[in-house]
């Protein structure tokens, strides 16, 4: 991915077309979705595109109804932006913050609204990575995402379990969900929003215990503080599995070993079994039959899983063993079938599709 384009079509020397999309997509995210995360996400999205000064404040503006405002003390620099993206001219004051000669404020008439604090904490780090005061600290690291980068050091990763207030000697399991998830209950614990390979989730450590009701949603294995990133990494797979309505969360446990195996395969395995499914998802009977397969003990439950009649289904596996070159209810085949079918999911999976508004 080229550097200051997120798929979201930045053009660093123009913040406002992206910064109105971006919006549009916010537009569209699920209701019940914490408006923390909602902000969090939208600047580290800008961040990451490298979005101008006047753009960062047309964010700030759009998510907050008022003027932001922006100084800088050398050069000497002043800049209002309305909720529309426009410049206002002359001064302005409002509630503020101000580091290393930069000052950012929001101009709100009356009582500060809940979100007002957020979107100037984050409005400022923004401003501060865009002009190079922060990048090599404040724009990379949080706690929660230091906790589950396996790559950060373990010392690291304990100083921000502590400062999350986990116990050292505790057990957690960690959720993924996209920021458009739906929850019927929020549950209590450390959450943000970390980047991953497949876009920035919704990431949250409970307890090892918590029952959640969410959709869609991936939850980790239970594991202490210094295995959460794997824990992490395993509920993004989780979650890549979900197929909602009929499948709106996958707890990793249910699947055991094998979600281990599909958390540590390559992107890039070449797998040719998973190759040769495709000739049989192709057929309007395909994906249906192959996941009543990998389910089933026989023939005849593959049938009732699949609602189709004895016959139907054995014919059905007769196609597919053609297609295979091996049995895929046999010994070593039944494996076979099933872990080139996880993998095909994966590799198809739709669930972090963002959801067309009103969808």
């Amino acid at each position: 991915m080229a550097e200051g384009n997120h798929g979201l079509g930045y053009d660093p020397g123009h913040g406002e077309a992206p910064v109105q999309e971006l919006l549009g997509r916010l537009a569209a995210l699920d209701p019940s979705a914490s408006l923390g995360l909602r902000v969090i996400a939208c600047f580290d999205e800008l961040v990451v595109g490298n979005v101008n000064t006047r753009g960062l404040l047309s964010a700030a503006a759009s998510l907050t109804g008022c003027v932001a405002g922006f100084r800088q003390d050398h050069p000497p620099r002043t800049l209002r932006i309305d909720p529309g993206g426009e410049p206002v001219a002359g001064g302005g004051r409002g509630v503020s913050l101000s580091a290393d000669g930069l000052t950012v404020w929001l101009e709100r008439t009356g009582e500060p609204h809940a979100n007002d604090a957020i979107v100037l904490e984050r409005l400022a780090l923004a401003v501060r990575i865009r002009h190079s005061r922060a990048r090599q600290g404040l724009d990379n690291r949080r706690d929660l995402p230091t906790l589950l980068d396996g790559a950060a050091p373990v010392d690291d990763r304990r100083a921000a379990a502590g400062r999350l207030g986990l116990a050292a000697t505790g057990t957690y399991r960690v959720v993924a969900a996209p920021l458009f998830a739906t929850w019927g209950g929020h549950p209590t614990g450390p959450e943000d929003v970390v980047g991953t390979p497949f876009g920035p989730l919704h990431a949250l450590v409970v307890p090892g215990g918590t029952r959640l009701d969410a959709c869609p949603a991936g939850i980790g294995p239970a594991a202490g503080v210094d295995e959460l990133h794997r824990s992490f990494r395993t509920a993004v797979v989780a979650l890549r599995l979900c197929a909602p309505p009929d499948t709106p969360s996958v707890d990793a446990d249910s699947y055991g070993a094998l979600i281990g195996l599909l958390t540590d395969l390559p992107a890039d395995a070449v797998l040719p079994d998973v190759d040769l499914l495709d000739a049989i998802t192709a057929q309007p009977w395909g994906p249906a039959t192959l996941d009543a397969l990998v389910r089933a003990g026989s023939v005849r439950q593959a049938a009732r899983l699949g609602g189709v009649h004895h016959s139907t289904m054995t014919t059905r596996v007769e196609a597919v063993a053609a297609a295979l070159g091996f049995d895929p209810l046999d010994g070593i085949g039944r494996s076979r079938l099933g872990i080139a079918y996880l993998v095909w999911r994966l590799r198809h999976s739709t669930v972090l599709d963002l959801p067309t508004p009103g969808g």
